[in-house]
């Protein structure tokens, strides 16, 4: 017992060193995920790339503009990012108009704008295969245009904005040509007026979008508010999130752009139409609020072939004005035939009848983003988690646990020092680059130390990892992850055992026979000692790292 206790106290220092952090490297379990982690402050104007030490390892500065809001690291080590021009007439959230291309040395190698007194680029964008740019765009008309087109009299904005979808040929080093075109304007409905245009029952045609339909503030004139975009090369289809409606969409991107603007062509025949939606049934008048699912939800992604999961939508479901306020990592599987038609029966809503809820925080209130943030899978079913209104990332391993946990230095105030408290450290989404991927090889990959002043020693990378003890019979104890958030899993072949769980003063908080796990939600941040007692009187001890 007593060599166990020493063996304790020799890593005490480091874990406890790691405990206090409050920006940067919080976690770094040894199940982690090997690779590296790409983002961009919303405050600045650098995006940076680390490893899963929290240290950096790269670095690129896009002069005077901040993003609007993603970025990407592409296949040749360039940086595909877009950026805000501070566009007056559109004064939203995610707002941007010009997409940069940098190479690894932070030269400007291509840039695109499209910002105008009618038209922006906002929140996302995603290239595809062959090299063009899939962009979202704001698209204004005139509050006379709405009416026009069967909105309700009683709107009375100057303007109301739809959305777009723009593929972008790139030219030269500062232009682009739109090679392909959809507009949702061009798929309403309207059950208010025969005499408009897009007059019709809005239940009988699921495939279009209800002018009239808007849960959000009367004020507001961004209507949708599309937050991501996505493709999937096996389908040529598209996939985007609308917040306000509380929904995602799938169009078809095998049209033209004559047949886009139309409800015929393409390979599913219904051209720019909408071949799938889901989330929030009320949309289109086939559900009620107890069907509602959605809530403000960002980064609405396909899960790759060769991914646990393939084929399958994953989403952040925000939780935004859902009772209790939180957020999950949720997972919907839609049917699709052989043509890649996703069918629908009359009355009925979009199939499934349900999601597949991945993540929620065992305290539920303690994981919310009530706006921006994302999700990427990763090849080993565990997830990169974007909570991005507190600039917090996080993996999250098949089984529900924190192998990995980093929060953003870089504030609206400059880079900060580690142990201030973060604030103004927002972040649209982080994403995952494996070790392998094409556009790190034969890269500088050295560290260049935490983004972070004043940092800790980056000893506590390799200290902190889940612990396995060796009990006398050379049985393994495995005790992970270590440090939690929450909760801790003990395994081993061994059923009679007790465990005592004891906080640093010595006060005992749990003596319980045989569990396999142990929550240290309700306690405050800290070092507890576990201590295990067996049949043949042997002891050993660990501690384990709340934070």
């Amino acid at each position: 017992m007593k060599i166990s206790i020493l063996f304790c106290f020799g890593v005490l220092s480091g874990l406890i060193g790691l405990g206090q952090n409050t920006i940067g490297l919080l976690n770094n379990n040894g199940g982690s995920t090997d690779g590296y982690v790409l983002f961009s402050p919303i405050t600045s104007t650098s995006t940076y790339l680390i490893n899963k030490c929290g240290e950096k390892v790269h670095e690129w500065n896009s002069s005077n503009k901040r993003p609007a809001l993603s970025c990407h690291l592409m296949e040749d080590g360039s940086l595909m990012r877009s950026g805000k021009l501070n566009n007056p007439n559109f004064n939203e959230g995610g707002n941007g108009g010009v997409i940069e291309q940098f190479d690894w040395d932070g030269n400007l190698i291509w840039s695109f704008e499209l910002s105008d007194s009618n038209v922006v680029q906002h929140h996302d964008f995603k290239v595809l295969p062959n090299g063009n740019v899939l962009l979202i765009a704001w698209d204004r008309y005139t509050n006379a245009q709405a009416l026009a087109a069967g909105k309700d009299t009683n709107y009375s904005n100057s303007f109301l904005w739809s959305e777009k979808i723009l593929e972008i040929k790139p030219i030269g080093l500062d232009s682009g040509e739109v090679v392909w075109e959809w507009k949702l304007w061009d798929h309403l409905i309207q059950e208010l007026d025969s005499t408009k245009p897009n007059f019709g029952d809005v239940t009988e045609h699921p495939e279009r979008v209800n002018i009239n339909y808007f849960p959000g503030q009367p004020s507001s004139m961004d209507w949708i508010h599309l937050n991501s975009i996505d493709y999937h090369p096996g389908t040529d289809q598209i996939l985007v999130s609308s917040h306000t409606l509380n929904e995602i969409w799938i169009i078809d991107h095998s049209t033209n752009i004559l047949e886009a603007a139309s409800s015929a062509g393409g390979n599913a025949g219904k051209g720019g139409d909408l071949l799938y939606r889901w989330g929030n049934p009320q949309s289109y008048q086939r559900g009620g609020p107890i069907n509602k699912v959605f809530y403000g939800q960002h980064h609405a992604t396909w899960i790759p072939n060769g991914f646990p999961d393939a084929g399958k939508i994953l989403v952040f479901n925000n939780g935004l004005n859902r009772t209790g306020n939180y957020s999950s990592i949720d997972m919907i599987d839609p049917p699709i035939d052989s043509l890649n038609r996703y069918s629908i029966s009359a009355q009925t809503s979009f199939l499934p009848t349900d999601l597949q809820c991945r993540y929620t925080d065992p305290t539920p209130s303690s994981f919310y983003s009530s706006n921006i943030s994302g999700v990427y899978p990763l090849s080993n079913g565990s997830f990169l988690v974007t909570s991005g209104a507190s600039g917090t990332f996080f993996e999250l391993n098949d089984k529900e646990e924190i192998t990995w946990k980093y929060i953003n230095p870089v504030a609206q105030s400059g880079i900060l020092s580690q142990g201030d408290q973060p604030s103004n450290n927002e972040v649209f989404r982080s994403e995952f680059y494996p070790t392998s991927y094409p556009g790190l090889t034969g890269k500088d990959l050295s560290s260049k130390g935490p983004i972070e002043l004043n940092a800790s020693s980056n000893e506590s990378c390799s200290i902190l990892s889940n612990l396995s003890i060796a009990l006398p019979d050379r049985t393994l104890f495995e005790v992970y992850p270590n440090p939690t958030s929450n909760w801790v899993t003990l395994q081993s072949s061994i059923s009679d055992y007790w465990l005592r769980v004891t906080d640093w003063m010595g006060t005992t908080l749990l003596y319980q026979q045989g569990p396999r796990k142990v929550n240290l939600a309700p306690y405050p941040d800290g070092v507890y000692l576990f201590t295990l007692q067996f049949e043949n009187g042997t002891q050993t001890a660990t501690l384990v790292v709340k934070q």
